[in-house]
């Protein structure tokens, strides 16, 4: 898939002030468990200050986690459908012209036995190199849109990231990352009853033991279910939500049958059933680290990889 560069020349308004003097495209592709996204994004700069524009995304529920975490593999049925659904990213991708591109895939892929050569098939037929990636490297691309600068040095945060298959967790403080782990507790997983008491056992350990013995800690919540959990909470853009608020709406969600769900709450049938695992996992997680509120950046996987390729390319 080629990608080049789009560049414009800086001009000077009649108030005195300079235009964005450079722009840059960039692609990324997320193949997660419960969907798989392609973000588009424009990166403006002016040599003063640069942002970060997310001009497209698109999403296919394409729940590979329904067969990994089952069976150990990708049926032939989910197997075309995601290469029907990135020939046609590819061909996004091309349009959008970008600088480059970059594709990764997270927990059913990384587990799946027939993950490999379903990498090579997309990379034959689609044209797109896909990248496995583990949990910790997750971990270090979602780092990558700098959330620790827009963070108060006095507080602590615990990042919350959840997905089908797993939920990375990260602890910052004093604007720095002191501990990161992964755990294979997600909304896919806990769907299928493949969640052990263990496995929580095992996170709660690492929550109370790694958040800092101060008063102000917040979450940071990441994933397409925050963010609708977010959107049900009506809160305005950077207002966080307190745990408070998280209890009565995961009481609300579980209040209503599926149908409701979709019915009642506009909600898409493939976030209806794993809103509530997701609700789930952010309530418990807050309430053993004793974390007063979260706040919902709206970021995730594919936002790191626009961070981190504009690094790479700004950096040559």
């Amino acid at each position: 898939m080629s990608a080049k560069k789009t560049f414009k020349v800086a001009k000077r308004h009649s108030n005195g002030h300079w235009s964005p003097d450079s722009e840059y495209r960039y692609a990324a592709i997320d193949i997660g468990s419960n969907g798989v996204r392609l973000l588009l994004s424009k990166v403006i700069s002016n040599g003063d200050y640069i942002v970060f524009t997310k001009e497209s995304l698109v999403r296919m529920p394409i729940r590979l986690g329904a067969d990994v975490f089952q069976t150990g593999t990708i049926s032939q049925k989910l197997e075309n459908k995601l290469v029907s659904s990135l020939t046609g990213f590819s061909h996004l991708v091309k349009a959008y012209d970008p600088v480059t591109y970059r594709a990764c895939a997270t927990s059913a892929m990384r587990e799946a036995e027939n993950g490999s050569t379903i990498c090579k098939r997309i990379k034959r037929e689609c044209d797109v190199d896909i990248k496995i990636i583990s949990g910790g490297e997750e971990a270090e691309i979602i780092f990558a849109s700098h959330i620790a600068e827009n963070l108060n040095p006095k507080h602590a945060y615990l990042y919350i990231d959840v997905g089908g298959g797993s939920t990375e967790l990260t602890v910052f403080a004093k604007n720095e990352r002191v501990a990161s782990r992964s755990f294979p507790i997600g909304t896919v997983r806990m769907l299928n009853g493949q969640v052990s008491k263990e496995l929580w056992r095992s996170m709660k350990q690492w929550v109370t033991s790694h958040l800092p013995a101060v008063a102000n800690i917040s979450a940071i919540g990441s994933g397409g279910n925050m963010n609708k959990i977010y959107r049900l909470a009506g809160k305005k853009s950077g207002e966080p939500i307190t745990f408070e608020n998280m209890i009565k709406i995961d009481e609300m969600l579980n209040a209503h049958d599926l149908e409701e769900r979709i019915r009642v709450l506009n909600l898409r049938p493939d976030r209806a059933d794993v809103i509530l695992p997701a609700s789930k996992i952010f309530t418990t997680i807050m309430k053993w680290g004793k974390i007063s509120r979260i706040h919902v950046p709206q970021f995730g996987l594919a936002d790191g990889l626009i961070h981190m390729m504009h690094e790479e390319y700004a950096a040559n």
